[in-house]
């Protein structure tokens, strides 16, 4: 009996360890600040204690540190960058060249110390590079405190002051943020205007503003009491200490960067749903918004009921739209919004809370990871609200088309870039665009087309939950395909994500072989090998489904196509140019041979995907009957 309890255990303990998240070590960080705004000259005054997790196998002897907000200052990068460019961002343009003193944004290092030593370290404009008075050992911490100030840019993009809005400050990108440290060494790239990569932490932060100012940030306001505006507890009478500033207490756990926004004329409107999430709506109460972030406030309750049970569940216990500028922008437990944003824009930026805030992919590398996948999330979710009639317009079999089509279009122009790009090194910020949302969306369709819908959902869940909070990367992404589907998937990444080969197959011919028998020969006119799905259609409506996997693949999909016949034919080899089969049916029963009648595939040529019997000619044994 002890025996059996002993391999009862062990089997218990295996299994727990396959369903574990992969053992990746990461650093970690706790940050404690206390900022006090000045809001008449747009500066503020911080202290910051960073307690340094280093939790890497190896010695650090120097860190660094993002300081964004000094992007923000004629002849920065962001600026020489944005006039250089073909297409420059319509944001940015030569707008910072012409930013005055009292306009521009700046990070001014006082102090810094490491366990009470002081550091020397070097500003390279948005880097602050130290030289610790001590190497940091694996498996320790360090604490570090600086002293600092700032002054708040006029927006340009994401972060600042004075938006086109009116809205006073979205502090975005706003503080001195530890650069991340993992296991490709560090990442301390200069900021020309693309996304962010930040280290897993802990925010306490007490920021001290005129009382006049409403706040929302990422994470949970401590002491609602005692500052009100409805975030008070319900029931309790607020209870305002004296003077002219309030200090508001947030805290935001396991997290990696902390966003705030604030206002005088703030609208904040709370709603707690079943299960325990309050979603804040904090924006400029006015007949242009109003009727949008009103309706807001029904639909993206709905939208966190679809995302939590299709992508994932969501782990905080609150998220905050707040009216920004700009467009829109995502962080953690957060987003800024334009007030004027669609629907759309609200649910493309809440569902950035799972591949940004809560896999946090870095943005440098692998930008069609977040925006992509985000993409690709909002075309489900939008569907979705047409069918249960919460958003105008019609619900469509295949959501995701534009984007197919949208990729194929960019490609004929000559223009696309690899995905293995470095987001801040595309030679257009057109084909930056197209990559990082369009291709990195279609990459997606792609792999629901090659592991059927069915697999390819249970996947993306299991994506989720294997490499929440873990920082994941591309070939991260695929072997958790691979292990869903049980295919071999290498392939299709290395071409998708590392070349711009293109995709087109035809029916090449349709023949008859005998009274029983008709031959079916494709061709491959491109580059790029996929497996295909060719629907023949009889002339009595029936039709059949023939699978051709791909060699690469070892291994084909499942019948996604419920009860219409499916048939799993022998491998296409990639290197062969051609592929026969036979169907056993007299030719004159068929109507119709298409390969992606779903149009799931992003062939470039859709024109020889198909043959009909309308169209061709063929000679028939005039008294012949089928068998």
């Amino acid at each position: 009996m002890a025996k059996k309890i002993f391999f009862f255990i062990l089997s218990v303990c295996a299994f727990a360890t396959a369903q574990a998240q992969p053992d990746r070590w990461q650093q970690r960080a706790a940050y404690v600040m206390d900022i006090d705004m000045d809001v008449k000259t747009h500066q503020f005054s911080g202290k910051q204690t960073l307690k340094y997790f280093n939790n890497s196998p190896d010695t650090l002897d120097r860190i660094f540190y993002h300081l964004y907000f000094n992007a923000f200052q004629p002849g920065s990068n962001m600026d020489q960058r944005n006039q250089v460019l073909p297409d420059p961002d319509p944001r940015v343009k030569g707008r910072i060249q012409n930013l005055k003193a009292d306009e521009m944004g700046w990070h001014k290092i006082n102090s810094l110390t490491m366990d009470g030593k002081a550091c020397q370290y070097e500003v390279n404009e948005t880097i602050l590079e130290v030289t610790l008075p001590e190497p940091i050992s694996p498996k320790s911490v360090a604490t570090l405190v600086m002293d600092f100030n700032a002054q708040v840019p006029v927006q340009i993009r994401r972060s600042g002051r004075d938006n086109r809005d009116g809205i006073a400050y979205s502090m975005a990108q706003w503080y001195p943020k530890l650069c991340e440290y993992d296991y490709q060494g560090w990442h301390a790239n200069p900021y020309v205007g693309r996304e962010f990569y930040g280290v897993w932490g802990d925010f306490s932060v007490n920021i001290s503003i005129d009382k006049t100012y409403i706040l929302g940030a990422s994470g949970i306001l401590q002491n609602g009491g005692e500052i009100g505006y409805g975030y008070e507890p319900a029931g309790t009478t607020v209870n305002r200490p004296g003077g002219e500033k309030l200090t508001w207490k947030w805290e935001a756990k396991n997290v990696h960067d902390f966003m705030w926004a604030a206002d005088p004329d703030y609208k904040h409107v709370a709603k707690e749903r079943p299960d325990g999430l309050v979603l804040h709506f904090l924006y400029e109460d006015n007949d242009q918004i109003r009727p949008t972030w009103e309706r807001a406030q029904v639909v993206m309750d709905k939208v966190f009921d679809f995302a939590n049970a299709h992508f994932g569940q969501y782990p905080y216990k609150s998220y905050a739209f707040i009216e920004g500028g700009d467009g829109g922008m995502e962080y953690p437990m957060a987003t800024l919004l334009s007030g004027r944003a669609g629907l759309g824009t609200f649910i493309h930026e809440m569902i950035h809370a799972w591949y940004y805030g809560l896999l946090g992919t870095n943005e440098s590398l692998y930008p069609w990871m977040d925006e992509g996948f985000t993409e690709y999330a909002t075309s489900e979710v939008e569907n979705y609200l047409k069918k249960e009639k919460l958003i105008g317009g019609e619900p469509e079999e295949n959501p995701h088309l534009d984007a197919n089509r949208g990729l194929i279009s960019f490609h004929q122009s000559g223009r696309e870039e690899a995905l293995s790009t470095h987001a801040d090194h595309y030679s257009l910020n057109s084909a930056y665009g197209v990559a990082a949302y369009t291709k990195g969306h279609v990459f997606l369709t792609q792999l629901e087309y090659i592991l059927g819908k069915p697999a390819f959902d249970r996947a993306m869940l299991r994506y989720f939950n294997t490499w929440k909070f873990k920082h994941p990367n591309a070939n991260d992404f695929i072997r958790v395909m691979e292990k869903e589907s049980g295919l071999e998937l290498d392939w299709f990444k290395e071409y998708f994500v590392y070349t711009t080969k293109t995709i087109d197959y035809a029916v090449a011919s349709v023949e008859k072989m005998n009274r029983k028998e008709t031959k079916i020969t494709l061709r491959n006119n491109s580059l790029m090998p996929m497996p295909l799905d060719v629907t023949v259609t009889y002339k009595d409506g029936r039709q059949e489904i023939f699978n051709l996997p791909l060699d690469l693949m070892r291994g084909a999909k499942a019948n996604e196509f419920g009860n219409t016949p499916y048939t799993v034919l022998p491998d296409w080899h990639w290197t062969s140019p051609t592929y026969d089969f036979i169907v056993p049916q007299n030719l004159r029963r068929i109507a119709k041979v298409e390969i992606d009648a779903s149009q799931r595939m992003i062939d470039h040529d859709r024109s020889n995907n198909r043959w009909d019997k309308d169209g061709e000619m063929e000679m028939e044994e005039p008294d012949g009957k089928d068998d």
